[in-house]
């Protein structure tokens, strides 16, 4: 549902993907905070109880992947990648409850993308020593690679948000097309779609977002 607000006499309509992230942001923040609270009741003499048994095993996961991706030496990127997937992977279910995925809009998939870049650049620099050797970076191995360096480098944000907004807004609009092309008898044909294209879908554009993520993190933080 679009948010209406008026500002100063003007309407800004705020899209119903916007809101949405707002959403998810609010309930993985109360999720956060529940998690939080139940750790700090729990005893070290007592067995933990079923959720906190999963939530250590998603943690131990997400540590792994980071240990193994980027080395033992960048766990502190830990944090950030158990984050975006948490939030991925909520955005991008949402749409099992009728409601539109966050991720089916580029400046959502953009702005994740921007945060990765972000860290990229700012860790590129901090390794380089300083902005003559950050920006020395881009002439090797051959100063005429220059200008692809720097291409290829500006084109890293662009296809890591587009292919998340592609994969998300397609099943999106492949859902909507059955939908109005059945009618009545749609409920009866689609649940394996959307275990396809909200379930599976979903999950392993996350699992390739936080992936790429790490690469690219990673080769900068080296």
């Amino acid at each position: 549902m679009e948010l209406l607000i008026r500002i100063a006499g003007k309407d800004i309509i705020v899209p119903d993907t916007i809101v949405n992230v707002w959403v998810v942001t609010v309930l993985l923040i109360i999720f956060a905070l529940v998690v939080n609270k139940k750790i700090k009741k729990a005893s070290i003499d007592e067995a933990p109880s079923n959720f906190l048994n999963v939530i250590e095993a998603l943690v131990d996961v997400v540590e792994g992947l980071v240990k193994d991706t980027m080395g033992p030496q960048n766990m502190k990127f830990a944090p950030y990648i158990l984050t975006i997937m948490c939030f991925l992977i909520v955005a991008n279910l949402f749409g099992l409850l009728g409601f539109s995925p966050p991720t089916s809009d580029y400046s959502v998939t953009f702005s994740l993308a921007l945060i990765t870049f972000v860290l990229t650049q700012y860790w590129s620099f901090k390794n380089a020593g300083g902005l003559l050797g950050y920006l020395k970076g881009f002439t090797e191995p051959m100063a005429f690679l220059t200008p692809l360096n720097v291409i290829g480098e500006l084109a890293n944000p662009i296809s890591l948000s587009f292919r998340l907004f592609g994969n998300i807004m397609s099943g999106g609009i492949i859902m909507a097309l059955l939908y109005n092309a059945l009618g009545y008898i749609a409920p009866l044909i689609t649940p394996p779609l959307h275990a396809y294209f909200d379930v599976f879908s979903g999950v392993l554009q996350t699992f390739i977002f936080i992936m790429l993520s790490m690469i690219f993190i990673g080769g900068a933080a080296e």
